[in-house]
C-alpha cells in the first residue's frame, strides 16, 4: 500500500527554522514530483514547493527565497528547509505525488498520493 508520512512540525517563534520530511513507500517514489501544500487554519489548500524526479525546484512566491525543497531518492524522501518563518506561514503542511506537473496544485484531486499532515506553528 502506498503511503507519504510527513514528519518535522512543531512550534517556533518567528524567524525561526523547521526542517519537514515526507517518506514515500509502496510506489516507485523516485519517478514522482513531490509536492508540500499547506493549510491555514479556516482556509484553503496553498502549494508552497515541488521538486521534479530529477530534482528542478519550483516555489511560490510566498515563500521564495526562505523555503528550499530538496530530495534523496536513495532515501525515499524529500526536504522543506523553512527558514525566517513567519506567523503566516502557521498551517498543517502536506506532502503530495503526482507523476507529472499537476494543472491545479490547490486541488487535492490532482495529486496521486497524500499524507497525513505535520502541524507547524509560528509564533509572533
Amino acid at each position: 500500500q502506498e503511503h507519504l508520512v510527513e514528519s518535522g512540525g512543531g512550534s517556533v517563534q518567528a524567524g525561526g527554522s523547521l526542517r519537514l520530511s515526507c517518506v514515500g513507500s509502496g510506489f516507485t517514489f523516485s519517478m514522482y514530483w513531490i509536492y508540500w501544500v499547506r493549510q491555514a487554519p479556516g482556509k484553503g489548500l496553498e502549494w508552497v514547493s515541488a521538486i521534479h524526479p530529477e530534482g528542478i525546484t519550483v516555489h511560490a512566491d510566498s515563500v521564495k527565497g526562505r523555503f528550499t525543497i530538496s530530495r534523496d531518492n536513495a532515501k525515499n524522501t524529500v526536504y522543506l528547509q523553512m527558514k525566517s518563518l513567519k506567523p503566516e506561514d502557521t498551517a498543517m503542511y502536506y506532502c503530495a505525488a503526482g507523476l507529472k506537473w499537476v494543472r491545479d496544485p490547490n486541488d487535492r484531486e490532482e495529486y496521486t498520493y497524500w499524507g497525513q499532515g505535520t502541524q507547524v506553528a509560528v509564533s509572533s
